[in-house]
């Protein structure tokens, strides 16, 4: 198979978009996460532009990297400045990277306005700037800074441009969409005319944005065109609306078009390298992402779940175990006993045509009264294991109380009385809480962490109330979601009532009951 390249700029490019920062040493976490992933190139941003750039150096020029090369970023020298005398260009060829990365200009439109150069003098820059680092030894990827936009307005300049720059010695040169403009039958016309004049000179890479949703699309375009190397960032990150997705375009090089790109073991850790990525930039996994989300293989209709269940491939595209996903069977009022059958499998237990006929029914009344189980699978668990006849209570429940009481000076107290039969012994515990459910749960607990110490260690993660008929204003029912956790796992559980602390109560037994199970 024929090989296409991956060059990553998540550490420049990506860190460009809004909100996003690393420390130097989450970055080198990134670069060898992605080395490991078998990314080839890795774009590490400019040496000394600041003190958490030369820190990241120093770290970087100390790993041991299995095949990535890290390539060190910056611009073609100055207007009137002779290269051995740019700065910033002595940096670059000073830096341990054996890549640089020069950017320059194509577009006319840049030169009126920005750099304020001649098309004579740009070429130079160009050419002076490749120059000066390929004879020091580096190899030079050139980026063609609009290169699209510069195309449409005059082919001839912008190919001119690429052509200083191989002349030079670069051998990569990389079209850039830098606008994210471009439609891909666009993209596709000029990657196809700049191979044709100098695909047998040079290494041929596209650069895309994402401005108009085409980043992913335009970038496999170029590729079919005869480009090889491939920029963009993990999960899109980057300035504006991002840059071209590597977490999608990388399995679709590899699965759909028959490139070579990375190992079969190396794509099988692609969810994993993704969700570690947006974890170190305090980002939540988008759950509709291709490939790598949590609703990728996700199915919820009743026929779907069949299909699946007779020949994965009438409802998914690929397996997803070659990317690291896994399939997720979702219970909803559009289940059938395929989707039951599937979620009692998973949670280990056994129902026969009988009891999943009740769950199915069950589960369709309950939607109906506005029980949402596709956020709460532990509340679904113990639905499923009580029709399968598995089910343990945790307690037997005489009766609970919640006061809340604001004080003229304006604090507020709630206090929670609850009465309930563990293992055959009656319980009273009363507690203070910041709130009903905070109060509620230290009273619960009270009385049965003595029995069922591990129980102690869960914590509330999250608590979210939805208004599911807004009509009916303070009467409404109302949906409450909880998120727990133990150290060592996380689940979600759901109550529903009139009563928000009635269906807040369900959510928390639900919790403590799963947990028991």
């Amino acid at each position: 198979m024929e090989q296409v390249k991956l060059y990553d700029t998540t550490l420049r490019d990506g860190m460009q978009g809004e909100g996003m920062s690393l420390s130097a040493s989450e970055k080198a976490r990134v670069v060898l996460a992605l080395d490991a992933l078998g990314v080839q190139m890795i774009e590490a941003g400019f040496p000394s532009s600041n003190p958490k750039e030369v820190e990241l150096f120093e770290q970087l020029a100390e790993l041991e990297l299995k095949q990535a090369t890290i390539c060190a970023f910056g611009m073609t020298r100055r207007r009137g400045v002779a290269a051995g005398d740019d700065p910033d260009l002595l940096t670059l060829v000073d830096s341990f990277t054996p890549a640089v990365t020069l950017v320059g200009k194509t577009w006319s439109l840049h030169l009126e306005k920005v750099t304020k150069v001649s098309r004579e003098e740009n070429l130079a820059m160009i050419a002076e700037s490749v120059a000066f680092c390929h004879e020091r030894g580096k190899r030079v990827v050139y980026d063609a800074e609009h290169f699209f936009d510069g195309y449409r307005d005059d082919p001839g300049y912008a190919l001119s441009c690429l052509e200083a720059a191989i002349g030079a010695g670069a051998g990569n040169v990389a079209l850039c969409d830098t606008n994210g403009s471009s439609l891909p039958s666009q993209i596709a016309e000029a990657t196809a005319a700049v191979n044709a004049r100098l695909g047998e000179r040079v290494e041929i890479g596209i650069h895309v944005h994402d401005d108009i949703g085409c980043g992913v699309a335009n970038s496999l375009a170029a590729v079919r065109e005869g480009a090889r190397v491939v920029q963009g960032t993990v999960n899109g990150y980057g300035e504006r609306c991002g840059n071209a997705n590597l977490t999608t375009i990388l399995p679709t090089l590899q699965l759909k078009m028959g490139f070579d790109v990375v190992s079969a073991e190396q794509l099988a850790s692609l969810a994993e390298t993704v969700h570690f990525v947006d974890e170190l930039c305090n980002v939540t996994p988008n759950p509709d992402a291709p490939y790598v989300g949590r609703n990728a293989f996700a199915h919820k209709g009743g026929m779907h779940v069949a299909g699946i269940e007779a020949d994965a491939r009438t409802f998914e595209h690929i397996d997803p175990a070659l990317v690291g996903n896994h399939r997720n069977v979702l219970p909803s009022e559009l289940s059938g006993r395929a989707t039951i059958r599937s979620q009692a499998e998973q949670a280990g237990l056994e129902l026969d045509d009988e009891a999943a006929a009740r769950a199915v029914e069950q589960l369709k009344q309950r939607e109906h009264d506005g029980y949402h189980y596709e956020a709460a699978p532990a509340s679904f668990e113990l639905l499923l294991r009580r029709e399968a006849g598995s089910y343990k209570p945790l307690f037997k429940l005489e009766s609970y109380r919640v006061v809340t009481e604001k004080r003229a000076g304006g604090e507020v107290e709630t206090e929670a009385t609850i009465k309930v039969e563990v293992d055959g012994e009656r319980y009273l515990r009363v507690a203070e809480g910041n709130g009903p459910v905070n109060a509620l749960d230290r009273a619960l607990r009270g009385a049965i962490v003595d029995r069922y110490p591990h129980l102690a260690d869960i914590e509330l993660s999250n608590y979210k109330v939805r208004i599911l008929d807004e009509a009916h204003g303070t009467g409404a029912v109302t949906r409450v979601l909880l998120d727990s956790a133990d150290g060592a796992r996380e689940w979600g559980t759901i109550g529903v009532s009139e009563n928000i602390i009635e269906a807040s109560w369900q959510a928390l037994v639900d919790s403590l009951e799963y947990a028991f199970q």
